[in-house]
């Protein structure tokens, strides 16, 4: 019998396909596996938590519609919890009427980025707004460098997350192999640190927990979680995720993508295999 009490779920590119759907795989054919990957959850008396990079008020919704009581937002610089919202962004808190976001922007370090990189980086438009926390970019850039650029100009309380590949791009950066989406946010900012204070918060035991994503951020899940899962769309699209993957014991690839990758976790699991 499985032990599984919570389940760690990425949306865009994990549980949604094509067009941000829960009822469409990734090339738009209609699919009900993620559906039926929380029905299985909620059978099971399994939590959901949904760890996204989107905004505080979706992921409100999101989980409301689920009937969940938990969710992190902005990659995970942000949660909720029964009602309660907490932040993971250090000395960065909302103070004087100016949000985290607000004194980022202040700071300079954003327009740092969009400078170093022209044809590169730009806004995530139009999805970059009325944030709380995160600067959203979409673009390609490697983010350890942008982060040794923001620790040269003084930045060091800031890092660029990659929170994996997005289709939406401007003419701008019509050139670039592929696109991330990108979010500049406090350093102690991670889903992998609201995904252990959600555990502690719980009583919940890594074995207990998985984590399921797409991204080189949503893989850091692994160092909290019992078992974490890439879905197969995220090593089609980026390939060198599979190499970090091995090098982990408790990471796992799913053969199947987006939602049905979510359902393969979660079943797989539940029956112990």
């Amino acid at each position: 019998m499985s032990s599984l009490r919570c389940a760690y779920l990425d949306l865009d590119g994990t549980l949604l396909g094509q067009g941000a759907s829960l009822f469409h795989d990734g090339e738009g054919t209609f699919s009900m596996a993620g559906a039926r990957a929380i029905e299985a959850c909620l059978r099971a008396g399994v939590e959901i938590v949904l760890v996204s990079g989107r905004r505080s008020q979706q992921l409100h919704e999101d989980a409301r519609l689920l009937g969940q009581p938990a969710y992190i937002f902005e990659a995970g610089a942000g949660m909720s919890v029964d009602g309660e919202l907490l932040w993971n962004t250090g000395d960065l808190i909302p103070r004087d009427g100016k949000t985290i976001h607000d004194q980022i922007s202040a700071s300079g370090a954003a327009q740092l980025l969009l400078d170093a990189y022209p044809g590169r980086l730009e806004y995530h438009d139009p999805w970059h707004l009325d944030r709380d926390v995160s600067h959203l970019f979409r673009g390609h850039v490697d983010a350890a460098e942008a982060d040794a650029l923001l620790r040269e100009h003084g930045h060091d309380n800031l890092r660029l997350v990659d929170n994996g590949g997005v289709h939406r791009r401007s003419p701008a950066l019509a050139d670039l192999e592929r696109v991330h989406a990108y979010h500049l946010v406090p350093v102690q900012a991670s889903k992998a640190v609201a995904v252990a204070r959600h555990m502690r918060m719980r009583g919940y035991a890594p074995a207990e927990t998985i984590g399921v994503g797409d991204s080189p951020e949503d893989l850091q899940l692994h160092t909290a979680v019992g078992t974490f899962w890439l879905v197969a769309n995220a090593v089609e699209k980026d390939p060198g995720l599979r190499a970090i993957a091995s090098a982990q014991p408790n990471v796992r690839i799913a053969q199947e993508a987006h939602g049905a990758g979510v359902y393969e976790a979660v079943v797989t699991t539940l029956q112990g295999a």
